[in-house]
């Protein structure tokens, strides 16, 4: 694979959905979820990258159940997954709802098959407004639904079952827009957004937050990850166009904020191996690859061997990496709603945008090696 070149696959529909198939360690795949106004016709398409080639290996699954706005791969069987989706009810008025998929073990490479559905995840007597269903980050019979103002913790390793339910309670009692777990102390702690507000929530006391961020943008907040490599820092991002990365023992000010983007910041995502890497995506059309070095974790490991037309002298003479752009990509033509590093190459990450193209990426060589030294 020609590593400036990028890889792009066009899908027949709209799309937003989009995660690393996250328990498969071997191959660079992703899977991706359409949105088509035609409840019925909404797929699922599991797209593998040929490292040596840059070819892509792609099967396509029907997901008939409705449209798809959050899919999430489990961390530890490769072939399950989580989706909320929109559908109509038996009166004709649209709903959300969730439920827990099964990729079919055997099946023709070339035919669209339906996907087989193992359970429903009910979360309506928590609310109407689900967002997400996410699972725990090392656990897959554990998973947390985002509906209304409401976080709801489930055991999914059977019948999904309600095990803790946190609830935001306020005057006129705003809704959450995201969340997502916190890899650390455990996994016992879940992180949600509401508006431009970020609180920390332990689900063994869910009654009141254990940390809040007021205010953290001007505008509401679209995502947040964790740098999984340093306990206590998270990034956001969000409408009004910056990225902020924050210390929770200390959220009165953001350890550091950048606006790279023109428009609303929709995802952001920490490399997991090499956390100064750090992708956001927006509705400004591009995907903007950013060292952030200064709240990294120490690097850890040695340079690896170098590839075929790189020296070891021209290795050592390259200087670390400071904060800033590292790479700009303008691939796509609508507004890119995901990006997200590969679970099998560090070095690999794709990104989705709305008009149904995945473009699949690599860090460009010269900062690997920098990084790497």
């Amino acid at each position: 694979m020609d590593k400036g070149a990028p890889v792009i696959y066009g899908l027949e529909f709209q799309a937003r959905a989009l995660t690393a198939q996250t328990a498969e360690l071997d191959a660079v795949r992703f899977l991706i979820g359409t949105q088509s106004l035609k409840l019925s016709s909404n797929q699922v398409h599991l797209v593998e990258l040929n490292e040596e080639t840059g070819n892509l290996k792609t099967q396509i699954f029907q997901h008939s159940a409705g449209e798809i706005w959050s899919i999430q791969a489990s961390p530890s069987e490769p072939d399950k997954f989580i989706t909320c989706y929109n559908t109509l009810t038996d009166d004709g008025l649209c709903q959300m709802k969730g439920a827990l998929w099964k990729i079919p073990s055997s099946h023709d490479c070339n035919d669209i098959v339906p996907l087989e559905k193992l359970a429903d995840i009910d979360t309506t007597a928590h609310g109407i407004d689900l967002k997400t269903i996410t699972y725990n980050p090392t656990d897959g019979a554990k998973a947390v639904s985002v509906v209304d103002n409401n976080f709801v913790l489930w055991d999914i390793n059977f019948k999904p079952q309600v095990v803790t339910v946190g609830t935001l309670s306020s005057k006129g009692q705003p809704k959450f827009t995201n969340g997502k777990w916190n890899p650390h102390n455990s996994c016992n702690q879940f992180t949600t957004l509401n508006e431009n507000h970020v609180r920390g929530w332990d689900f063994r006391d869910p009654k009141e937050p254990v940390w809040i961020i007021s205010s953290a943008h001007s505008q509401i907040i679209r995502d947040l990850d964790f740098n999984p490599n340093r306990q206590y820092y998270l990034s956001t991002c969000g409408d009004d166009g910056y990225m902020k990365f924050w210390d929770i023992r200390n959220p009165t000010e953001p350890v550091l904020s950048r606006m790279e983007h023109s428009h609303w910041v929709w995802s952001i995502r920490i490399n997991r191996f090499h956390d100064q890497l750090v992708l956001t995506s927006s509705s400004d059309s591009r995907v903007i690859l950013c060292s952030i070095a200064s709240v990294a974790a120490e690097p850890i490991g040695n340079v690896s061997a170098p590839e075929e037309g790189v020296s070891m002298e021209e290795i050592c003479t390259k200087e670390k990496l400071e904060d800033g752009v590292l790479s700009k990509y303008e691939e796509h033509e609508d507004s890119v709603y995901a990006v997200e590093w590969s679970s099998a190459d560090p070095w690999t990450f794709a990104s989705l945008s709305y008009d149904g193209r995945l473009v699949i990426n690599r860090v460009p060589r010269k900062y690997k090696y920098q990084i790497l030294l």
